[in-house]
């Protein structure tokens, strides 16, 4: 099936849910994996905009990814701003080249200016490099330089020293470790590595979409290490990185279980919904394939909400 085929299968199966239904999930929803500007790649929402129709939305919470930069020391003055909309802010710092690499004092700077999600590599990983040798989905609008591919592994297989001091440092602020585009093996002994250094708040990110897990891996991954495993709404809904059915996105959140499992949005680009929009159309989808009110709430909203410390009425 081409991506316009499943595009046009995901409209057909979302379209007879009540829009009532979605507002009622909507309603103190967190959104851990959003895509807004300023940035170095084209976005059609900033970060202002992102926040602004979160809080039209009903939702609580939301979290700035940028591949190249933290958001993290600009949140003060977003919430100087913004701060009677009701919406929880959070940055975080994804260890690509261009933001320090595996590099602790960055690392810990960055948590001391309040981040809240420390990303391993992403755009640099050596695995994302490797996977996507023919093109690449996060095409910055200006040249960087050549990547240094970044691996937290050494020739035997051990986690490199920066990175456990890194890990330390996340422990000691209990922020929350993201596997980034790790491969899975990288991410099985970087979360043994985690939980042995007191790391407590774990996620794994569009498990099935360049990181090679398995269901197994999944399944085994979130339990051995009360991982979060996190869907990305851009893969399954109408949108133009859409690359799985909706039958995978059934098997890939009963794999994790949904006690297990979150939906982030991914969004943010441009020619594609908008990071609420997106939320909006994985509710749908997953009320469409027979998920319960519940299960979507738990996935929407209390489990995000649990990772970053926002306490469900």
């Amino acid at each position: 099936m081409s991506t316009e085929e499943n595009r046009e299968r995901v409209r057909t199966l979302i379209a007879p849910i009540d829009d009532a239904r979605v507002d009622a999930l909507m309603q103190g929803a967190v959104d851990l994996h959003v895509h807004s500007g300023p940035s170095i790649m084209e976005r059609q929402v900033d970060h202002y905009q992102a926040v602004e129709q979160a809080a039209a939305a009903g939702m609580k919470g939301i979290l700035f990814k940028d591949h190249h930069y933290s958001v993290s020391p600009f949140i003060p003055i977003m919430e100087r701003l913004l701060g009677d909309v009701g919406i929880a802010m959070f940055g975080g710092l994804v260890l690509n080249n261009s933001a320090g690499g595996f590099n602790p004092y960055i690392v810990d700077s960055i948590l001391k200016h309040g981040a809240k999600m420390i990303w391993m590599p992403t755009a640099h990983s050596a695995n994302h490099i490797r996977t996507n040798f023919r093109k690449t989905r996060l095409a910055a609008k200006v040249a960087l330089k050549k990547p240094t591919l970044l691996t937290v592994l050494d020739d035997k297989g051990d986690i490199i020293d920066p990175v456990k001091t890194i890990l330390d440092s996340i422990a000691e602020f209990d922020a929350i470790l993201s596997s980034g585009h790790l491969n899975v093996w990288e991410i099985w002994k970087l979360f043994e590595e985690a939980k042995s250094r007191g790391v407590k708040r774990l996620i794994v990110n569009h498990p099935m979409y360049g990181l090679h897990f398995t269901h197994d891996d999944i399944r085994e991954i979130a339990q051995t290490y009360n991982a979060l495993i996190e869907q990305s709404a851009c893969l399954y809904i109408d949108s133009r990185f859409n690359v799985f059915t909706p039958e995978n996105l059934v098997a890939d959140i009963r794999a994790a279980g949904v006690e297990h499992s979150s939906i982030g949005s991914d969004l943010g680009q441009v020619d594609n919904p908008t990071p609420v929009e997106g939320m909006r159309q994985a509710i749908k989808l997953c009320l469409a394939l027979r998920f319960s009110d519940a299960e979507v709430r738990m996935m929407v909203r209390d489990n995000p909400s649990r990772l970053v410390g926002i306490e469900v009425a």
